[in-house]
């Protein structure tokens, strides 16, 4: 990046591609629910959380042993906040491989925002705050049973008809 860079980047809105993502009429409501839900995410955590949820799915849907206790694992875990929770609810029930197609878009613009933020960072360009969205550090309600056993409805294994 140039010097001259310098002044467009300062106190950058490392939230703009989720934003215009969220806005994008262009998108199926899936995904401008996820990309909603990641904004004001912690760079690292959002990425790394999205990517844990999509390997899990996909190794479900590969039949992968310890696919499903994964998931389980992800959806009951006790400790942080409700993001991948939020996410894979706003996914669930819609097809596997539209959740798995969603999973990846968000997974890109997630590693995209956060080699920006890495960027910045190594320049010591400042980026402009991120607001967190959530009020708490734990979940808040009841959080999903850990057992790996789970039936695996229609949505599993049939796709929408469009």
């Amino acid at each position: 990046m140039t010097d001259s860079a310098t002044c467009y980047l300062d106190h950058f809105d490392l939230d703009v591609t989720l934003r215009d993502a969220a806005l994008d009429e262009q998108n199926r409501p899936t995904r401008r629910m996820i990309a909603n839900a990641s904004i004001g995410m912690h760079v690292e955590d959002a990425y790394y959380s999205v990517r844990e949820l999509r390997e899990a799915v996909s190794w479900i849907h590969e039949g992968e042993p310890g696919g499903k206790r994964k998931l389980a694992s992800i959806l009951s875990n006790p400790v942080g906040d409700d993001f991948q929770r939020c996410v894979y609810f706003c996914l669930a029930g819609r097809g596997v491989i539209e959740m798995l197609d969603d999973l990846m878009w968000l997974e890109d613009l997630l590693e995209a925002r956060g080699r920006i933020a890495g960027a910045m960072h190594r320049r010591k360009l400042r980026a402009r705050p991120l607001v967190t969205p959530y009020v708490a550090d734990e979940p808040d309600g009841p959080v999903v049973a850990a057992t790996a056993d789970f039936r695996q409805g229609r949505s599993w294994w049939i796709e929408p008809q469009f």
